[in-house]
C-alpha cells in the first residue's frame, strides 16, 4: 500500500485522538493511515481513498479541526456503503449538491454564510449588524427565492428603496449580498457572474454612493481649538473625562481606550501595547505615552478598582460615556472619533513627519503587502516624537492643576 500512496506514512495500528491532535498542531505533511481507506492529509483534512473503474479517487470528508476522528470514521463508513451499493461517493455528493442548489433559498445560504464566518469576526456587534441588516432589508424581499435564481433584478429590488435615503447602509447590504452569493457559488449552489457586484453590474444601474449623498464623516474639532478644549475638559471630573483626554493624547480609538487594562501599560518604558485582537488592523500596536498621558494614568492608578484603566460600574466604561462627557461640556456637535481626524490634520499641516509615521500613529497599515512584510520595526521613537508634538500643541495653556474626583 505504501507504494500506491506516495507520501503515506505506513502505520501498523489505527490512529488515536492524540495522534490526530499532534498532526493538526504540527501540520504534519503526508498522509496518516487510519485503515479502511481513511487518511488524515497534511494534518489538516480527512480523505477517503478508493478505486473505481480502475481509477484512484480521493473523497474529501472535511477539515480535521472541525471533524473529529470518530466522525471521520463514520463518514468513511458511509462512503464504503455507497461503494458496496455500486455508487460513487464523489458523484453522489455532487448530485446531492446539485439537488440542494435547486432548492436552497437565499435566506438559507445567508444563514450558512453567517454561521461559518462569524467565528472569525472581531465582535458580537458585527454579527448582530449582519443578522439585523439581512433580516430587515434582504430576507423579506428575496429570502425565499432559490439562491441559484438570484439575478440583478432581485438585487435591485432590495437596494433601490434604500439607495438614496440610506446610502451607507445600502452599500453594506449590497456587499453582504455579494459575499453570500460568492460563497454559494464556491459551494456549487449557483454559477455565473455575481449580480450584486458593483463593477460591471450595479454601477451601470445605480448612481455612485458619493453622488447620492455626501459621505458622512465623524464630526471633528479643528486642531487649532484643541488647547482651549483641553483646558475645559480638564475641569470635568470622573473617569469618562480622563478617558476622553487619554483618547485625544494617544489618537486611539474609543474601544481601544475603554478596553485598556493595566497589564497593557508599561510605565517604565512609557508604552501602551495593544494586543492584536483589540485593534482594527488585527495586529499588535505599541502606543508611546507622553508625559500628559502618564499623568492621566497616575490619576487613574490612585483610584484603581479593577483591571480596566477606565472602569465603569461593571467592567469598562461604555462608549456612550465619552459622548455624554462632550454633551455635558456643551460640545454634542463633535464625536470622540473625530479627535483622530484633528490629530491627523495637525500632523499633516503643522509637522514635517512623513506620512507613514502619521498613519502608523493612527494604527493604519501603510504600503502594499510586500512593503509591510519587509518593514520589521514600528518606528516607536519617531512616533513618540510626533505624539510629544501633538501633546505640546494640546498643552499650549498648560495642563495645570490635577482635578481630583471622588471614587
Amino acid at each position: 500500500m505504501g507504494g500506491d500512496l506516495g507520501r503515506t506514512k505506513v502505520r501498523d495500528r489505527k490512529l488515536t485522538a492524540l495522534d490526530v491532535a499532534r498532526a493538526i498542531k504540527a501540520r504534519s505533511p503526508g498522509l496518516l493511515n487510519d485503515g479502511a481507506g481513511l487518511y488524515l492529509k497534511d494534518g489538516s483534512s480527512w480523505i477517503f481513498r478508493y478505486q473505481r473503474n480502475g481509477k484512484k479517487r480521493d473523497h474529501g470528508l472535511g477539515p480535521a479541526r472541525d471533524i473529529g476522528l470518530a466522525e471521520a470514521r463514520r463518514l468513511a463508513a458511509e462512503a464504503r456503503r455507497l461503494l458496496i451499493d455500486g455508487q460513487d461517493p464523489i458523484d453522489e455528493r455532487r448530485a446531492a449538491r446539485a439537488a440542494r442548489a435547486a432548492t436552497i433559498s437565499f435566506a438559507e445560504a445567508g444563514g450558512d454564510y453567517v454561521k461559518s464566518h462569524s467565528p472569525g469576526w472581531r465582535s458580537q456587534k458585527h454579527l448582530r449588524q449582519w443578522e439585523s441588516s439581512l433580516a430587515t432589508f434582504v430576507y423579506p424581499v428575496i429570502g425565499e427565492k432559490p439562491v441559484n435564481e438570484i439575478g440583478v433584478v432581485d438585487v435591485l429590488a432590495v437596494l433601490t428603496p434604500i439607495w438614496a435615503d440610506k446610502a451607507e447602509t445600502a452599500d453594506r447590504v449590497r456587499n453582504r449580498i455579494e459575499l453570500i452569493l460568492d460563497s454559494a457559488k464556491a459551494l456549487g449552489f449557483r454559477s455565473g457572474e455575481n449580480p450584486a457586484a458593483w463593477r460591471g453590474h450595479l454601477d451601470k444601474l445605480l448612481p455612485p454612493r458619493s453622488k447620492v449623498r455626501a459621505v458622512r464623516h465623524f464630526a471633528a474639532l479643528p486642531y487649532a481649538d484643541m488647547a482651549e478644549f483641553m483646558t475645559a475638559l480638564r475641569q470635568q471630573p470622573g473617569p469618562s473625562s480622563r478617558a476622553l483626554e487619554f483618547l485625544i493624547l494617544t489618537a486611539a480609538r474609543s474601544g481601544e481606550v475603554l478596553g485598556a487594562t493595566w497589564d497593557e501599560i508599561d510605565l517604565e518604558k512609557k508604552v501602551w501595547t495593544l494586543p492584536a485582537e483589540r485593534t482594527k488592523a488585527r495586529r499588535e500596536q505599541r502606543v508611546p505615552l507622553t508625559a500628559a498621558a502618564l499623568a492621566i494614568l497616575a490619576e487613574m492608578a490612585a483610584i484603581r478598582m479593577s483591571d480596566f484603566v477606565f472602569p465603569g460600574q461593571r467592567g469598562p466604561l461604555s462608549p456612550g460615556m465619552l459622548q455624554l462627557t462632550l454633551k455635558r461640556m456643551g460640545r454634542a456637535d463633535i464625536t470622540p472619533h473625530g479627535f483622530r481626524s484633528a490629530f491627523r490634520d495637525f500632523a499633516g499641516n503643522e509637522t514635517s513627519f512623513p506620512r507613514e509615521i502619521c498613519e502608523q500613529a493612527l494604527g493604519h497599515a501603510t504600503g502594499d503587502a510586500v512593503e509591510q512584510a519587509y518593514r520589521r520595526g514600528d518606528a516607536l521613537e519617531r512616533r513618540r516624537a510626533l505624539m510629544n508634538a501633538w501633546a505640546q500643541h494640546c498643552e499650549q495653556s498648560g495642563r495645570g492643576k490635577i482635578i481630583p474626583f471622588a471614587r
